[in-house]
């Protein structure tokens, strides 16, 4: 996992294996090299790079546009770097008009991610979660994705647009704008934030056939927590699930703060053992490389 030397051949191409499977492929966030490893390691078949976990890991601040297009490649070239997994990482809005995607996507490119998601908000954006969102013109988007696609390299790149509108515009501007950037070129279609079980429903159904689809299972998100049964049941190709890790990341933390605030010492059951966390970060490869090179 992360091999030091090199990971697994061919992680687009296992992506779009993955993707074309019956079952919807699951795919929890990722916000970090350490979080992505962890992914790896539960058994899940691909890593999603959360720019909402992105945000709040490297500056602490909530996801509304603050990063630059150079930290979210930053951060996905060494996600990606840690794990042997495909990774699909969210490139926001693409920072830019479509030129600006063009370069975007190449950046994201050479940083080793198997899959992008672009979005149709302004720049710049927020959560697909919070209010307050505006959207960019449906031909101005599809004109990104046309540029994304144009501008890939590897063919096996997979681009996935997103699409905000149904805060903004219903369900029925979303459903428009999506088949617009199917048409595009785009591989998986994301319409956002469907805040009942009908309206999932309806752009399933609207959509069968026009493109494969994301369901984002945002913990605490607008959208119902379906089971994992109806995902299915609906047609569902991808499901992530962006932030649970780096929640759960953040009730372990505040536990652990405030009893050694309280007690003068931190609470050590339950938390891995000094030498299983150096295993799980690779500690017994980077011994096997020193005994090999002779370092």
């Amino acid at each position: 996992m992360g091999d030091l030397l090199g990971g697994v051949p061919a992680p687009r191409a296992r992506l779009r294996e993955l993707l074309a499977a019956p079952e919807p492929l699951l795919v929890p966030g990722a916000y970090d090299a350490l979080s992505a490893r962890l992914v790896e390691q539960a058994g899940f078949g691909a890593v999603y790079m959360t720019g909402f976990g992105t945000t709040a890991s490297l500056i602490g601040r909530p996801d509304v546009g603050l990063l630059t297009g150079a930290e979210m490649v930053d951060n996905a070239r060494r996600v990606a770097a840690a794990v042997d997994v495909p990774v699909i990482a969210d490139a926001d809005t693409g920072y830019g008009n479509a030129l600006n995607v063009v370069r975007t996507v190449q950046l994201y490119e050479q940083a080793g991610v198997a899959g992008i998601q672009l979005e149709d908000q302004v720049t710049p954006k927020r959560c697909g979660h919070m209010s307050g969102k505006a959207l960019v013109e449906a031909g101005e988007m599809a004109g990104k994705v046309r540029a994304a696609v144009a501008a890939r390299r590897d063919p096996d790149l997979v681009v996935i647009a997103r699409t905000d509108a149904v805060a903004v515009g219903g369900v029925d501007d979303a459903l428009e704008r999506a088949r617009a950037y199917a048409d595009a070129g785009a591989d998986l279609l994301f319409v956002e934030a469907p805040t009942t079980e009908a309206d999932v429903e309806k752009v399933a159904t609207a959509l069968d056939g026009v493109a494969p689809l994301v369901f984002n299972w945002a913990e605490g998100g607008r959208t119902p927590p379906l089971s994992l049964q109806r995902m299915a049941e609906l047609g569902f190709a991808l499901v992530i699930y962006p932030i649970g890790t780096l929640l759960a990341a953040t009730a372990g933390i505040r536990a652990l703060l405030a009893a050694l605030h309280r007690d003068g010492v931190p609470p050590l059951e339950g938390l891995p053992s000094f030498e299983e966390f150096t295993d799980l970060v690779g500690l017994p490869e980077v011994r096997r490389l020193e005994q090999r090179f002779g370092g």
